[in-house]
């Protein structure tokens, strides 16, 4: 399985205060924001403060860090993790804002989320403009 990106997602209980301290007492630069979640740059990878904590929509348990993985094809990605015995907790389904996720959990029981990112998905966009 070929890993495109990660990120670690914090699913913050209070968004406000904890994406104030990685931002302004941490000092991290901001990747992109969207309406109720922030990714910042964190060295080599993506941290992601989301204020959807407990939200059901979001993943498979109200744990608040979470393992996002990028992949090309989440069907295929499935596919083979299911080969080599991993137990699949949602199948491959697109969710309301346009992403491709499957879940699974590691042998500790943090959840992974398996993303495919569409082809018209605006995280492909070129948001320079023409």
């Amino acid at each position: 399985m070929e890993i495109l990106a990660s990120r670690v997602i914090l699913r913050a209980t209070d968004y406000q205060a904890t994406r104030d301290f990685y931002r302004h007492t941490l000092g991290l630069a901001i990747h992109r924001e969207y309406p109720g979640g922030t990714v910042f740059f964190a060295g080599q990878g993506l941290l992601e403060v989301s204020g959807h904590a407990g939200a059901p929509a979001v993943g498979i348990d109200d744990r608040t860090t979470t393992l996002w993985l990028q992949v090309r094809d989440a069907t295929d990605a499935v596919a083979e993790l299911t080969l080599k015995g991993v137990v699949i907790d949602r199948k491959p389904e697109t969710m309301p804002w346009g992403l491709v996720e499957a879940w699974l959990k590691d042998p500790d029981g943090v959840p992974i989320v398996l993303v495919q990112v569409p082809d018209d998905h605006p995280l492909r966009r070129d948001i320079r403009g023409s």
